[in-house]
């Protein structure tokens, strides 16, 4: 039992989460959306992007089982984890992140309760709206919103083809976007 906590496997499980978030985090700043898609490079810009990603990564393992079910609680974890340190490299105190964190959380699975009911009824102008009111919120007409769908809808089909264990395992890969 110790050797599970201390030992290689945790060693091992830490590489994958690692290898994992890394490439979350790589996919959500690819420069196309901020340079070409008008995405706001700003810390809330960021946010909706790294959300959007760990969206797809977290529909992706819905439904598995086994490993890809533990692996998809842990990413996510690092996720509020990183969120967190981010607020704090802001420079937000103390008694305000907790406050911030649950904005944060409740604004994540908002978003990711309105972009699975547009991937799963395949409505990429049900999905551009919804980016459009929370990657762009006062921009009103957003031109490059159904790039971004078109580009979630083809990142949705991209990891449906890789095998859950592959995943677990810590190989996980985004399209280009553009």
């Amino acid at each position: 039992m110790f050797q599970r906590f201390f030992g290689r496997e945790r060693h091992a499980n830490r590489a994958i989460t690692e290898a994992l978030y890394a490439q979350i985090v790589a996919a959500a700043r690819q420069a196309v959306f901020y340079s070409d898609w008008n995405v706001p490079d700003t810390p809330l810009g960021r946010f909706e992007m790294l959300s959007l990603h760990m969206f797809l990564f977290q529909h992706r393992l819905r439904g598995e089982s086994g490993a890809a079910t533990e692996v998809a609680q842990v990413l996510i974890d690092e996720f509020f984890l990183d969120v967190e340190h981010s607020l704090r490299e802001l420079g937000i105190s103390d008694v305000g992140v907790p406050k911030r964190m649950k904005k944060l959380a409740k604004m994540f699975y908002g978003r990711t309760a309105a972009y699975d009911d547009a991937l799963e009824r395949d409505d990429k102008e049900a999905l551009a709206a919804a980016l459009t009111r929370n990657v762009v919120p006062d921009a009103g007409e957003w031109p490059q919103a159904p790039l971004l769908a078109a580009y979630v809808a083809d990142a949705a089909r991209h990891l449906a083809a890789q095998p859950a264990e592959s995943i677990a395992s810590g190989t996980l890969t985004f399209p280009a976007a553009g």
